[in-house]
């Protein structure tokens, strides 16, 4: 009989990384709000590395998916505010469907969802006005 693989959301590199990712969102969040975007889109960047192995597990956790739901939220104000406004709206694409395919839908996935369709409110806003 064949051992079960154990579950890597159950390892202990998981939940460091998790917390890892988190603590890089915050960083790049307050670097954004002070208006250094080129530096918190460095350290997007470098969390982005650490989203793709969060989430290529078979089922990641809620809350990987939630920062990896803020990494992707913060590139794309950062991407808008770099007048990338066509890349920002498939970043918010991507929330949109990660927020709107979780089951089952929670008060906080909803509001997720609203978050991401306002972006691509804003992003066809300005594709419109072409900025």
């Amino acid at each position: 009989m064949e051992k079960p693989k154990p579950d890597p959301v159950t390892e202990e590199w998981y939940g460091r990384s998790v917390a890892e990712l988190a603590a890089n969102n915050r960083a790049a969040e307050r670097l954004y709000a002070a208006g250094k975007v080129d530096d918190a889109g460095s350290m997007v960047s470098k969390g982005q590395e650490l989203q793709q192995r969060l989430l290529a597990v078979p089922r990641p956790t809620l809350e990987a998916i939630e920062v990896s739901s803020d990494l992707d939220d913060l590139y794309a104000r950062i991407l808008m505010a770099n007048h990338n406004v066509g890349w920002a709206r498939l970043v918010y694409q991507k929330n949109i469907v990660r927020w709107t395919n979780q089951k089952p839908a929670t008060p906080d996935t909803e509001r997720r969802a609203k978050q991401a369709k306002a972006g691509i409110v804003e992003c066809d806003r300005r594709l419109a006005q072409g900025r």
